[in-house]
């Protein structure tokens, strides 16, 4: 090609009919490089190159605006490279005011009318940010009524418009089509417009909310419709606390989604104390009060709780002390109320009485603080802080270390450490992070826990280390932004994980039994110090309110245990390690791993997007997983795979019943630990996903709770679990389980009997089954009936077992017949009635598509058909 110069006043038409004539001869990546060089000619022969380009670019066909792989995109990318060669031809510098104008107006009507992918080489070339405002935010406010939401948003973002638009306007098609992203890209920057978002989504979860009406708004975008399920109060309760986090926003401008997760909170509060009944009665009215707080809706939704867990005397005590009017209190409360008024004593405030001690159950059955209670010292002043320091910055001592923070029912964001420990053997020190002082002392404060942390020479003990030091972060941003750097710390939590794996009973391949999985209650801190020193901890403590001002005595002895006892597992495993399956030093129990806490220092851990989130688990260890307990790492069946699925991952568990897997599911109001007590008590593995993983983790045996990444839809979730467990799926085990109730058991009850069944029920008429039958003669003879019918894998129950008079089964479920459409019965021989919930199936188009969602799984070969695999 020559490379001399062409003749001036190239028409920009026949400029674009070269370039398009080489682009179409051939595959783009073999004559692309001709096309750029004949572009770069071509720009200094155009008359005009700034006014020619537009030519061009307008004669780009609109099918290729999508991506950057067209013509257009090459001719515009190498003429920001040619002008680049040549400053003086800048758009400002050379034209006048009038004719810039006009080119501008130009470039932005070819960005709104055909080709929004050109936006930013268009912006930059043009520098189109310098238009009057009302210039753009017209041709925004175009592309918003076109419904080209999308493009709207990106140009407004890239031209800075976001203040000078309707936010809700711009926002709430966003959101209905499922692209909260750009919602968020939007608002970025602007804490205005982001705490506008917020409150929109919040305000979308109140009660009286009907999303029907909010969706008629845009009849003309049927996607919106399909994507209704996102305006459920669950899913968007989850998204406006992410965003509360995200914008650090006031939780007081969210008032129904924070009263949803107080409520929640109430009702895991009542499980809690008047169901499980482990919570004490002081823990419990703690957090109660500080739940509930001013709201007087969360007052009365306490009293009626109370007088369904605890009755009437109760909830009228509590409506006393909350004065909550007569004309909402259920019946009876407030006439109970007035005769406890009469006779009502004071109670004593909290931390006053006698002077507390452990009770003789609690000396035989716990372990009980070596140390007297005159050498626990709790700490507010800065005169303590430096008898503190005097004491524990020395070189070679042997420090506990524990934190202590209000448990999350209903509050958003990370915990803020109340209490920390500091255990050395003759005292424990208790430092108060909720009353700090002025400045300086908060300062000196900031500077001892940096001083401990950081002095190699200082060896701390702490079990679970990463998660304190990252409470302990949320508490200061002085340590976001100056990160701790801990040394000399020694995690007990990898010396457990050792000790647990070390206790391998002989002779059983590829399977382990972990201490505490089954038969005892006790987990973390507490099985450790069971399995070195004996006896476990008492927890009754552990959900205090550590916030709360002065602390009870109880909750002073259980914070210096829970420090001290390190140092006694410590000393026990330093004395004989070769009892516990652990090396003489005990630095190489964890086997290359004590730096970990070290490295991390106060950096939040990172998310595992990019790899297969059913392998997160397994990344920490050089072995392969344990196998699920009782059953080898070879290839398993449905019935032998037992779950408990969080209540994040309900989708996922409907999708496991569906081929067959014996699955719990936690219900909404369920609090994730749940999880670990279902998985300890049936020996199930845990399906789990976010923050909760570390949690249920550290509270059952190793490889019996798996990540799984919430990102992914339901069956591609189901996909990962089935594969990372290697269980084997036959056509036999689909439908073996009912999807509703988890049921294995089914009736089957043939066409006959249902229609029988159905006209005593009144569901259908002899009238209108008649005349169905003879309209269905009329029509073409329908397909003949495969010979072998489905038979899941599963039990089945007798005829007899059906109550004739109630049509319901033993179990007290009745048949469900109203859901059994009336025309099926033409086209269905075989029912399958669940006996546990009394679902209806049939064999329709569901199973045709099970079938090939699992194909990945089913072991089937492609020539079969899942008749033929019985």
């Amino acid at each position: 090609m020559s490379t001399g110069p062409e003749p001036q006043g190239v028409d920009p038409l026949q400029f674009w009919d070269t370039l398009a004539a080489r682009w179409s001869r051939k595959e783009i990546n073999e004559l692309s490089w001709q096309v750029r060089v004949a572009a770069r000619e071509g720009f200094s022969a155009l008359r005009d190159p700034l006014e020619g380009l537009l030519v061009v670019l307008e004669y780009c066909p609109e099918v290729m605006k999508s991506k950057g792989g067209s013509l257009g995109h090459c001719v515009l990318f190498e003429f920001q490279l040619w002008l680049k060669e040549r400053p003086h031809l800048h758009l400002q510098q050379r034209e006048p005011g009038a004719r810039l104008r006009r080119l501008q107006v130009q470039a932005l009507s070819l960005l709104t009318e055909k080709q929004p992918s050109f936006l930013e080489p268009l912006i930059d070339i043009y520098q189109l940010g310098s238009l009057e405002r009302s210039v753009l935010l017209g041709h925004v406010g175009y592309l918003l009524h076109r419904g080209s939401y999308r493009e709207a948003v990106l140009m407004s973002i890239k031209l800075k418009l976001q203040p000078d638009l309707d936010m809700e306007k711009v926002c709430i098609p966003l959101v209905l089509q499922d692209k909260l992203q750009l919602a968020e890209a939007f608002v970025s920057d602007y804490q205005d417009l982001q705490n506008r978002l917020v409150r929109l989504l919040d305000s979308w979860c109140s009660p009286g909310f009907d999303p029907s009406h909010l969706l008629s708004c845009y009849p003309g975008i049927p996607q919106f419709h399909q994507k209704s399920d996102r305006l459920a109060p669950k899913v968007l309760s989850k998204q406006v606390f992410r965003l509360m986090e995200l914008y650090g926003i006031d939780p007081a401008l969210c008032p129904n989604v924070v009263t949803q997760r107080r409520l929640a909170s109430l009702r895991f509060l009542m499980y809690k104390r008047f169901v499980e009944k482990n919570m004490s009665e002081e823990n419990w009215a703690d957090h109660v009060q500080a739940t509930v707080g001013e709201s007087v809706d969360l007052q009365v939704e306490l009293i009626f709780m109370l007088v369904k867990h605890s009755g009437l005397d109760c909830a009228a005590r509590w409506a006393l002390r909350y004065h909550v009017p007569r004309d909402r209190l259920p019946f009876g409360v407030g006439v109970r109320r007035e005769t406890i008024l009469e006779n009502l004593e004071t109670e004593c405030p909290a931390g006053t009485g006698e002077p507390w001690e452990p009770s003789e159950v609690s000396r035989r059955t716990y372990y009980q603080l070596p140390v007297p209670m005159e050498n626990v010292h709790f700490l507010d002043t800065a005169e303590g802080l430096r008898l503190c320091r005097e004491a524990v910055l020395k070189p070679g001592v042997l420090l506990g270390v524990d934190m202590e923070w209000r448990p999350a029912f209903g509050s958003v964001g990370k915990p803020r450490v109340a209490l920390i420990q500091l255990a050395v053997r003759d005292a424990v020190y208790l430092l108060d992070l909720t009353e700090r002082g002025g400045p300086e002392q908060d300062q000196e404060l900031r500077n001892f826990i940096r001083d401990v942390f950081s002095d190699p020479a200082v060896t701390k003990l702490g079990y679970g280390m990463a998660g304190d030091l990252s409470s302990l972060a949320a508490t200061w941003p002085q340590f976001l932004e100056e990160p701790l750097k801990p040394a000399g710390i020694l995690d007990l939590l990898l010396v457990h994980k050792q000790i647990q794996k070390a206790h391998v009973p002989l002779g059983v391949r590829g399977s382990r039994s972990v201490e505490g999985l089954k038969g005892s209650a006790e987990k973390g801190l507490s099985l450790l110090v069971q399995l070195v020193l004996g006896k476990p901890l008492d927890k009754t403590e552990q959900l205090s309110n550590w916030e709360r001002r002065p602390l009870r005595p109880s909750q002073v002895y259980y914070a210096a245990v829970d420090a001290y006892c390190l140092l006694d597992v410590h000393r026990s495993l330093t004395q004989d390690p070769g009892r516990f399956g652990l090396a003489p030093d005990l630095s190489n129990a964890l086997g290359g791993q004590r730096g970990k806490c070290e490295e991390k220092g106060t950096h939040r851990p990172r998310t595992r997007k990019a790899q297969d989130p059913c392998t997160a688990a397994e990344e920490e260890k050089p072995h392969p997983p344990p196998a699920l307990p009782g059953v080898s790492r070879e290839a398993l069946s449905p019935q032998q795979f037992r779950v408990v699925c969080d209540n994040m991952l309900q989708g996922l568990g409907r999708y496991l019943r569906c081929v067959g897997v014996d699955v719990r599911m936690l219900d909404n109001a369920d609090d994730h630990r749940r999880a670990a007590e279902i998985a300890r008590e049936e020996s199930r593995v845990i399906l789990t996903c976010g923050l909760p993983f570390q949690t249920l983790k550290s509270q059952v045996g190793e490889g019996c709770c798996l990540a799984v990444d919430c990102s992914e839809k339901a069956r591609d979730q189901a996909l990962r679990v089935l594969k990372h467990f290697n269980i084997t799926i036959t056509p036999a085990d689909r439908f073996s389980r009912c999807q509703v109730c988890n049921g294995d058991q089914y009736l089957k009850v043939p066409r006959q009997e249902m229609e029988r069944l159905m006209k005593i029920r009144g569901l259908i008429s002899a009238e209108s089954r008649s005349r169905s039958e003879s309209e269905s003669a009329d029509c073409d003879a329908p397909s003949q009936p495969r010979s072998l019918p489905y038979s899941p894998k599963c039990r089945w129950a007798a005829p007899s077992g059906l109550d004739p008079d109630s049509l319901q089964f033993p179990g007290g479920a009745p048949l469900q017949l109203d859901s059994v459409p009336p025309g099926i019965l033409d086209k269905v021989s075989l029912f399958y009635c669940c006996t546990s919930c009394g679902k209806v199936f049939w064999e329709g188009s569901h199973f045709g598509r099970v079938i090939s969602q699992f194909q990945e799984v089913l072991n089937i070969s492609d020539g079969q058909t899942i008749y033929q695999h019985q």
